[in-house]
């Protein structure tokens, strides 16, 4: 049986999870958010727009380049001019 906490305790663990899994993604600036996408079926910006929306929720306004910012570490231009790479180009299989 999984172990139950009170509100706010579950909500200090989601936090601690949270926090972990941005800074993890910080760390990882070689995994593309395609890559992300593509397997796991989100990305950073994903992870930031739910957080916008979770302020949102809140009655906080949270501006789009603010709440990437938060997930990015650094403003999200300056985050793809340093780490973001080229698409691979889809290969043709043809014979």
């Amino acid at each position: 049986m999984a172990t139950t906490f009170d509100e706010n305790t579950t909500t200090e663990l989601e936090a601690a999870a949270f926090r972990k899994l941005v800074a993890h993604l910080r760390e990882r600036t070689d995994v593309q958010n395609i890559d992300l996408m593509n397997l796991a079926g989100f990305c950073r910006n994903c992870l930031s727009r739910w957080y916008r929306e979770g302020a949102a929720e809140k009655g906080i306004t949270l501006p789009d380049p603010e709440a990437r910012e938060i997930v990015y570490g650094m403003p999200y231009d300056e985050w793809r001019k340093k780490y973001q790479t080229e698409a691979p180009k889809p290969v043709d299989h043809k014979h």
